[in-house]
């Protein structure tokens, strides 16, 4: 799906994504506080895991006919990537507390 876009529609899907990305970054930040990244930081990882989650899928054979799966599956990828590094900075942290 991402392969077949040309730049310019490449380009508007980035900044649409990043644009709602950065949205639910501010919102998390005051969600999740010092286990966040900042608002900039959860909008990259919230990017670059929707593009990936996409990329993945597209990977193992899933083909998006629909737009609204393709959709879900950027935002479960947005959102797994962002889950797994704050569980990981969270333990992360503790273990240097102790």
């Amino acid at each position: 799906m991402l392969s077949s876009l040309d730049a310019g529609t490449l380009g508007m899907a980035v900044a649409l994504v990043g644009i709602l990305s950065l949205i639910f970054g501010m919102v998390l930040e005051s969600l999740v506080g010092e286990d966040g990244f900042g608002p900039i930081g959860n909008t990259i990882i919230i990017t670059a895991g929707f593009f990936a989650g996409i990329y993945a899928a597209n990977r193992w054979g899933i083909r998006f006919s629909d737009l609204n799966l393709a959709v879900a599956t950027g935002l479960a990828g947005g959102f797994v990537a962002l889950s797994l590094l704050c569980v990981a900075k969270a333990a992360i942290s503790s273990g240097f507390r102790s």
